[in-house]
């Protein structure tokens, strides 16, 4: 039934700093203390290289060089291993509590995964999954994902190169996984394609694969 489709607040932050970021997506995790608060938290960062959840943190010795870049560096609690993020990406934090969906990281992750492939699919783009994470076009990654879940409550997400500078990826192997390479929107279709552009398709694709309705503060 329409009505008994969860509710989404999206939220669009605009450019926010990575520490910002993490300190806005706490308070959404908060509120779903006292009842469900879905929120689709939407921005673009600064440029800044995120380390997610390994065995052994990134010795200093290879982040010191990323920082003399004019980036900074944070560490963070999601799943994943190195990657960037910056301006021309759509970052999408959804903070959702997944009992009030499906209680499976595992179909999570996957219905993030078909949401960009949809929303890469309605600009034109095919995109595919594969056994790495994320969302790929041929061997080259469109989309990185990392999430955190706890207490089925979830915060990291998704980044999107519409338009990225993808030279600052040459100076890292992207999550780790060697041998393959990145890609993006604009790349891909030989025309500039914006965050402003591929927001409403990515938008579109969450709430036809999530079973949600979305709504945004006048």
């Amino acid at each position: 039934m329409q009505g008994s489709r969860p509710l989404v607040r999206v939220v669009r932050l605009g450019l926010v700093s990575y520490q910002e970021g993490l300190r806005l997506q706490q308070v959404y995790v908060d509120r779903h203390r006292s009842g469900p608060a879905h929120s689709l938290l939407l921005c673009e960062h600064p440029p800044v290289y995120t380390t997610g959840i390994r065995h052994q943190p990134y010795p200093a010795s290879r982040l010191d060089p990323l920082r003399l870049l004019g980036a900074e560096v944070h560490r963070a609690n999601r799943g994943g291993l190195i990657t960037f993020h910056g301006p021309g990406q759509l970052v999408c934090y959804p903070v959702l509590d997944l009992s009030g969906f499906r209680k499976s990281v595992r179909w999570y992750v996957a219905q993030l995964e078909k949401t960009v492939v949809s929303a890469c699919g309605s600009l034109g783009v095919t995109a595919t999954t594969s056994p790495h994470t994320g969302v790929w076009v041929g061997d080259n990654k469109i989309c990185a994902m990392g999430i955190h879940c706890g207490r089925y409550v979830t915060s990291h997400g998704l980044a999107l190169n519409c338009n990225t500078d993808l030279s600052w990826f040459s100076h890292i192997v992207p999550c780790g996984i060697e041998g393959k390479g990145v890609t993006s929107l604009s790349r891909e279709l030989r025309r500039d394609v914006s965050v402003h552009e591929a927001t409403p398709h990515l938008l579109a694709a969450f709430g036809e694969h999530f079973h949600c309705e979305l709504s945004e503060d006048a």
